[in-house]
């Protein structure tokens, strides 16, 4: 990432309120953001339920691979449109919000790869287990190839707009605002590190407080969902870039709903291979849930820490490496900023 130049702070003091050293403040920015989000949100969906491209969601009807992509897709456009425009105000390159970096294809490519490996081994758990009991199959014949690729469209745009809406550019923004609160911790710490992971933390728990809106979400559910949230997290400190935690969500999310056939977050897809059924204690077989709702997830989610800790290090693109002004900002604001008592124009 370029250097950001400070602003020139011989400004009215009203105009502190809204811009620092570094440009538009954090607050306001992802005020803006939001304001845009929701708005093209609202034009997107509209339009689709007035063309009838996605259908009302029902307990009798449940989206099928069209209508999943199209809602998920128009969901990715927008947050993609905000980042734009966002980038373009704050004069920052697009990049630096988690689609850039290098060897993008193969990075989402071994996501998917370890993220099929990952949902396999927590339902084997739960299947050798007794706490996940598959009843039969539900696709024969040429529909299995047909809905085994019909679908994955719609989860890779699940993928796409889930990260980039929660990783993106409100986790970058979050933690240029949070790298403030360096100053405060002893041991001097990289307010990069600081900003970012305070940012994880917040963004880790709107994420799992979003699936709470789920049918049949558990307490258990929710934890899982903030726990996945921070390995993907991880990913993007360790890489720069969110490709391949956008492979691997899509995979994961796939592989329960299509592959598998359990519930995803408490959602059941039509047009699955398997049909299955949880056996036992929700804490243990995830119950309505799915097997996001097991504390047997956590085996997973702790192993593919390891995973990224060993096979994603990439120093050159770290995400710290891409956001140097927040090392500059405290270091310079002192200097830039006038003294309290000095009167400005």
């Amino acid at each position: 990432m370029s250097e950001i130049i400070p602003i020139d702070q011989e400004q009215h003091p009203l105009s502190r309120i809204f811009f620092g050293p570094f440009g538009l403040r954090a607050g306001w920015s992802l005020l803006i953001a939001l304001i845009l989000f929701l708005a093209l949100m609202w034009g997107f969906s509209s339009a689709l339920r007035i063309t009838h491209l996605v259908p009302a969601h029902t307990v009798e009807h449940t989206p099928g691979p069209l209508s999943v992509f199209l809602s998920e897709a128009t969901a990715f456009l927008a947050i993609a449109i905000v980042t734009v425009i966002m980038s373009r105000v704050e004069h920052r390159p697009l990049a630096v919000y988690g689609l850039g970096g290098s060897r993008k294809a193969s990075r989402m490519l071994y996501g998917v790869v370890t993220g099929l490996i990952a949902i396999s081994l927590l339902v084997f758990i739960l299947l050798n287990s007794g706490l996940l009991i598959i009843d039969q199959r539900l696709l024969f014949g040429s529909e299995v190839a047909r809905y085994l690729l019909l679908w994955i469209p719609g989860f890779l745009a699940i993928g796409l707009f889930e990260e980039y809406l929660f990783r993106g550019y409100l986790q970058y923004t979050l933690a240029r605002g949070l790298s403030g609160v360096a100053p405060l911790l002893p041991g001097d710490p990289d307010p990069r590190t600081v900003g970012f992971w305070i940012a994880a933390v917040v963004v880790s728990f709107g994420f799992g407080a979003v699936h709470g809106s789920n049918p049949g979400e558990s307490p258990a559910g929710l934890i899982c969902a903030g726990a996945a949230s921070l390995v993907f997290c991880f990913s993007l400190w360790r890489t720069g870039s969110l490709w391949w935690a956008i492979g691997l969500h899509a995979a994961w999310d796939y592989g329960q709903s299509v592959l598998f056939g359990v519930s995803d977050s408490g959602a059941l897809f039509d047009h699955r291979l398997l049909q299955t059924h949880p056996v036992g204690a929700p804490l243990l077989s995830g119950g309505a849930t799915g097997p996001e709702g097991s504390i047997f997830c956590l085996i997973p989610l702790l192993l593919l820490v390891a995973v990224i800790h060993l096979s994603q290090r990439r120093p050159e693109e770290s995400y710290a490496l891409q956001m140097p002004a927040l090392s500059h900002q405290l270091e310079t604001t002192a200097e830039t900023l006038p003294p309290a008592s000095t009167p400005t124009s």
